[in-house]
């Protein structure tokens, strides 16, 4: 008798241990493997007035890779999309203002995913991800306080004199394109002792090879975001920022309080100013150019709500 006693208890420990062994268990969630149908590839497209053939297998395969990449990084894809309607009018009319073809925003796209203070891991900054090296050689400042590298007006200006000289020296907009990747001189050393005359025909390392197809998959599915899935309305994109300049020819030692004076804070100040490091700004040999929110701007301190 005691021992069916025992015996019943441990049997009754048993199926009480799995009871509660099956409450703890979760169902893994259900992974959806629906795919959407995306547009075929077209047999050409242009990218700065260039025509580019698409019917050779290795060129559709590679771009196609991009636009699967792109596509199904929805959410990245998705802010890219918001971005560009406020940033691409700005890019455009600095591009135009350059004689540099609108489709080299779509650069910037790759380059930074239109985020003012993109930071790669080498230390790149910026829309146009300019090295300190670099970037001091087109003039833009970096010191403790400033880095122009942010100001997207003065570092476009400067991606913009990049291009040119490569165009200059490369005789072609796709070529340039990937100079801006691989360096001038890394595309002629490439062209030279590959006895290639286009991108398409090199042979390159894979970041570079892979550059110019992920502009122009982004150029394809900006220009028809509905075809490949995504469906933003107009007012859900971001929009364009309603600004007054104001230009600081005097030391500024506290930027706190200025911005205070000025009826924002020095949130909003670097919101439209991500250039500014510090709390203080030094004028010396040069005078700096500060943006501030229009008063119709629905940007403005939480308690003037």
């Amino acid at each position: 008798m005691f021992f069916r006693l025992i015996v019943l208890t441990i049997l009754s420990l048993s199926i009480t241990l799995i009871s509660c062994n099956q409450v703890i268990i979760k169902k893994e969630p259900k992974v959806s493997t629906e795919v959407k149908t995306l547009p075929a590839i077209p047999e050409y497209m242009y990218f700065a007035g260039e025509k580019i053939i698409l019917k050779d297998w290795d060129i559709r395969e590679r771009l196609d890779r991009e636009i699967l990449v792109n596509t199904y990084f929805q959410s990245a894809t998705s802010l890219i999309i918001k971005r560009s309607n406020r940033w691409f009018p700005i890019l455009e009319r600095l591009l135009k203002k350059s004689n540099i073809h609108s489709d080299f925003k779509y650069l910037a796209v790759i380059e930074s995913a239109l985020v003012e203070q993109a930071t790669s891991q080498v230390g790149a900054q910026g829309f146009w991800q300019f090295m300190p090296f670099t970037a001091k050689e087109f003039n833009l400042t970096i010191n403790d306080e400033v880095d122009e590298r942010l100001d997207v007006t003065k570092s476009t200006k400067a991606a913009c004199a990049y291009l040119k000289t490569a165009k200059e020296k490369l005789n072609d907009w796709v070529l340039t394109a990937a100079a801006y990747n691989r360096g001038i001189h890394g595309v002629l050393q490439d062209k030279t002792w590959q006895k290639a005359k286009s991108y398409f025909d090199l042979e390159q390392n894979e970041e570079t090879a892979r550059y110019v197809f992920r502009i122009l998959a982004i150029k394809l599915i900006l220009e028809n975001p509905d075809k490949y899935g995504f469906n933003i309305p107009v007012e859900h994109r971001y929009p364009s920022l309603k600004t007054t300049s104001i230009k600081i020819k005097q030391s500024i030692s506290n930027l706190a309080e200025w911005s205070i004076s000025k009826g924002i804070n020095i949130k909003i100040l670097r919101k439209l100013n991500p250039w500014i490091k510090t709390t203080r700004l030094t004028i010396k040999n040069k005078y700096y150019t500060l943006l501030l929110p229009l008063n119709t701007e629905n940007l403005k301190p939480y308690h003037n709500y």
